[in-house]
C-alpha cells in the first residue's frame, strides 16, 4: 500500500494565491478582480506585483462578475475572488446570464467552502455550490485537495478556454500531492488501487480518505481510493473501471449530499454498471459554529465517517 505523506499542513487557499502570483509573471492577460477580501483570498502579491491588472470591486459580487464578463471581450481572463458563498449564492443569477449562458472565459475562484470555514457559522458555510455550479451548461467545476494541487489547478485553468468555478478552503490542512504536478482538468487520479471497495473522495475529503484506506487495510480490506478533482466534467472512466473490480463505492465530499459528487457518481452508475453506493456528506443540513475538527466529526465527514460506510457498502455487495 502506498504511503503518502504530508509534507507540513497549508491552506488551499494559499495555493491559489501562490498559483495567481505566479500567472501574473507570466500570463499578461491575467487580471484580478476581488470582492473587499483581498487577504482572505491571498491576492496580496498579485496585487502588489501587478496594481494596473487588479481591481478592487468591494462589496459588490455582483458587479465583480458582470464587470469579468465583460473584461473578457477584451481578451483578458479574469480571476474573481471573494468566499465561496459570495461566489455562488448571492451571485447566481449574474454568472448564469453573464458568464456561463454567454460562455465567458470567468474563472470563479471560490475559498472557504464548506464546513471547515469554521466559526464564522451556517451562515458562511456553503454546502450548496458545487450542485449551483454544475448544473449550469459549459461550467467547469473543480474542487482541490491540498495546497499542491490548488496551486496546479489555478495554473491550468488559465489556460482552459471557457467558465470555471475553483474551490478551496481556508484551513491548513495535509499537504501531500506533487509539488510539480501537471493538472488535468477532468482526469481523476488513482492514489490507491485496491480490489473490495472503491473510495472516491474531492476537496479536503480525499486526504481522510488515504487514512480510511490504511484503517481498512489493517483489517485486511483493499480499498482503492481516487482523487475526483475536477466534478464537472466527471471522469467516469475512472470510476467505471474501479467498480468493475470492487463492485462497491464511497463517494466522499465536504458539501450536502443533494447535488454534490455522490449524486453524479450514482448517475454514471444507474447509466452504466448499478452498483452499491454510500455517501460521506452533510445530510441536507446547515452548518453551525464551531472548530473544523469539531464540525468535521459532528457531521460525519472524516476517516471515520469513510471507513464505516466501507463496511456497510462493503456488506452490501
Amino acid at each position: 500500500m502506498k504511503k503518502y505523506i504530508d509534507t507540513g499542513k497549508k491552506d488551499t487557499r494559499s495555493g491559489f494565491g501562490a498559483g495567481l502570483t505566479e500567472l501574473g509573471k507570466t500570463n499578461e492577460n491575467v487580471v484580478a478582480l476581488c470582492a473587499d477580501l483581498i487577504g482572505s483570498l491571498k491576492m496580496d502579491d498579485f496585487k502588489k506585483n501587478h496594481p494596473e491588472r487588479f481591481f478592487q470591486i468591494g462589496i459588490a459580487e455582483a458587479n465583480m462578475i458582470g464587470i469579468a464578463a465583460g473584461m473578457t471581450i477584451g481578451g483578458k481572463i479574469p480571476f474573481t475572488g471573494t468566499f465561496a458563498n459570495f461566489s455562488t449564492g448571492r451571485v447566481y443569477d449574474q454568472i448564469r446570464q453573464s458568464v456561463a449562458y454567454s460562455n465567458k472565459n470567468v474563472k470563479i475562484c471560490a475559498s472557504h467552502a464548506g464546513l471547515t470555514l469554521g466559526e464564522d457559522g451556517a451562515t458562511h458555510q456553503i454546502l450548496e455550490d458545487i450542485g449551483l455550479m454544475k448544473m449550469l451548461p459549459g461550467m467547469t467545476v473543480i474542487n482541490t485537495c491540498d495546497y499542491n494541487q490548488t496551486k496546479a489547478a489555478t495554473l491550468a485553468i488559465a489556460d482552459f478556454e471557457g467558465p470555471v468555478y475553483l474551490r478551496f478552503g481556508r484551513p491548513k490542512v495535509a499537504n501531500f500531492t506533487d509539488e510539480n504536478q501537471t493538472f488535468k482538468i477532468g482526469k481523476a487520479i488513482q492514489l490507491q488501487e485496491g480490489t473490495d471497495v472503491t473510495i472516491v473522495a474531492t476537496g479536503h475529503l480525499v486526504w481522510e480518505a488515504l487514512q480510511a484506506a490504511e484503517t481498512l487495510n489493517e483489517q485486511g480490506i483493499s480499498a482503492e481510493v481516487i482523487n475526483i478533482h475536477t466534478i464537472k466534467p466527471l471522469d467516469s472512466n475512472a470510476i467505471l473501471k474501479s467498480v468493475a473490480k470492487t463492485n462497491c463505492i464511497v463517494t466522499a465530499e465536504e458539501h450536502n449530499i443533494l447535488g454534490g459528487l455522490g449524486e453524479s457518481v450514482a448517475r454514471v452508475l444507474a447509466n452504466n454498471n448499478p452498483t452499491a453506493q454510500e455517501f460521506v456528506a452533510t445530510q441536507d443540513t446547515f452548518g453551525e459554529s464551531g472548530t473544523p475538527e469539531q464540525l468535521m466529526e459532528k457531521y460525519g465527514l472524516n476517516a471515520n465517517a469513510i471507513v464505516n460506510a466501507s463496511l456497510k457498502v462493503i456488506a452490501r455487495k
